[in-house]
């Protein structure tokens, strides 16, 4: 068994790091009633988040019901095993069964087809609490987010996977060095589990571990493009930016776009001039690679924008917060309102049943007009978000008050169907026994038709 499944924690003590985000999950988990919005973690890899899950429930005597990414998370699978499970008390003798969905980000494709809207379901009847696990917020769709309580996982500071690397090797016998545990904490860039496989694979067949017989064991480091334009702007040898460059793992018409991004943080006017007549030069350059298709020319393009824009930079360095390239952006914003405008399209062709091209070219106005007039029941409705609805409204704060007032709603119904539910259950069984069933009416004669030259030949 590898160590990051062997020292797996058990209890949310044990957990490094992330103390705020245990702390949250506990209260949750203390306070949790049937009305409680289920938790969303999310934070990169390797941090914690499904070991903190399962140390929760160990912590609350609570059962586990997990689905991730490598099962078929289909609408029927997720109904049949989180529905079922959120619904159903614990055959184990438990007070509760804890539902965990796994990389609830990666819901994509055929594989996946009506998750998210299982999920959603599953939330709306759950009588359990539920936990999502995701590595990027973002990912999954807006009614999933909106219904849940984000809890945020950090990467984990070296100086806190140390003491962990310590003790595991204390537990398996090994003598470790400071240094290499300091080598391999460092190196882990805050994901803990990569930390422990580094350990596990350095400490194959040896009783001691010293730093040099960790570096062939490390984690695949890569220089980042911030490091790049950061080493531009300061008084950097040329060799070395050089070498910087080829360790990015980006194209040279990448970093062009990253160091024209930030032309704007050279000292002065002139600098920028300067820094733009080296930049269009390799711009040139790369030009000449993509039309002739030799890439020997990458060189001389990569030469030109980083000495060049290093030289106008004149080593002053940069304080200010380095930009991605304003292009992206706006293609970012352009990519999340055709995703938008695509889902909201698609929700109102699949509930009118036309084809979306159809829709948006001649019926989007009339459809614009009915939602102006009563916006408030069309996104009950089709389940839109802000950004959906804004898509009709054109003004956003508006949309964002009726989904406001809509949630609200929702949780309000909510209680009252929790109260009717109470009522039921107080009622006694005599007062039941009580009412009695009316007594069934007798069955009537049934005529017969008279007989004509038709109802002869109804039986052929």
């Amino acid at each position: 068994m590898d160590w990051a499944e062997k020292y797996r924690p058990a209890q949310l003590e044990d957990i490094v790091g992330n103390t705020t985000a245990l702390r949250q999950m506990a209260a949750w988990a203390k306070s949790w009633t049937s009305k409680s919005r289920p938790l969303l973690i999310y934070g990169k890899p390797g941090i914690g988040k499904t070991s903190s899950a399962y140390a929760l429930a160990n912590d609350m005597g609570w059962d586990v019901i997990e689905l991730n990414a490598s099962d078929q998370r289909t609408a029927a699978v997720i109904d049949r095993i989180a529905g079922a499970g959120s619904m159903t008390a614990s055959l184990m003798g438990s007070s509760r069964k804890l539902i965990v969905l796994d990389e609830a980000d990666n819901l994509q494709g055929t594989a996946d087809r009506g998750g998210a809207r299982a999920i959603i379901e599953c939330i709306r009847k759950a009588q359990q609490p539920m936990i999502l696990i995701a590595n990027d917020l973002y990912g999954l769709s807006p009614e999933l987010r909106f219904r849940c309580e984000p809890v945020q996982f950090k990467a984990i500071p070296a100086r806190s996977i140390g003491p962990r690397l310590n003790y595991i090797c204390a537990a398996e016998k090994i003598t470790c060095s400071d240094a290499a545990i300091h080598a391999i904490a460092e190196s882990a860039e805050g994901d803990i589990r990569s930390a422990v496989n580094m350990l596990y694979a350095s400490a194959i067949g040896r009783e001691r571990l010293e730093d040099l017989q960790v570096h062939t064991s490390q984690k695949d480091e890569r220089v980042s493009i911030f490091s790049l334009i950061t080493a531009i702007f300061h008084k950097t040898p040329d060799e070395e930016l050089i070498r910087l460059s080829y360790d990015v793992d980006d194209t040279p018409e990448t970093i062009e776009q990253w160091v024209e991004g930030n032309m704007h943080l050279l000292p002065s006017p002139p600098a920028v001039a300067k820094g733009y007549r080296y930049l269009s030069r390799a711009d040139e350059y790369l030009g000449y690679t993509y039309r002739r298709q030799y890439y020997t020319l990458w060189r001389y393009a990569t030469a030109l924008m980083l000495l060049g824009v290093s030289d106008a930079a004149e080593g002053k360095g940069i304080h200010t917060r380095i930009m991605p390239p304003e292009r992206w952006q706006k293609m970012s914003t352009a990519k999340k309102q055709k995703a938008i405008r695509m889902i909201t399209l698609n929700k109102f062709a699949s509930t009118m049943h036309i084809p979306q091209n159809t829709l948006r070219e001649n019926y989007l106005d009339i459809v614009s007009l009915l939602v102006e007039h009563d916006p408030a029941t069309y996104a009950s409705e089709l389940m839109f978000d802000a950004d959906q609805l804004n898509f009709f409204l054109h003004d956003k704060a508006r949309s964002q008050e009726i989904i406001k007032f809509l949630l609200q709603e929702e949780k309000a119904r909510g209680k009252e169907q929790q109260k009717k539910i109470g009522k039921e259950k107080v009622q006694q069984p005599e007062q039941r026994n009580r009412e009695e069933p009316a007594s069934p009416p007798e069955p009537m004669e049934k005529k017969q038709p008279p007989r004509s030259q038709s109802t002869l030949f109804d039986g052929f």
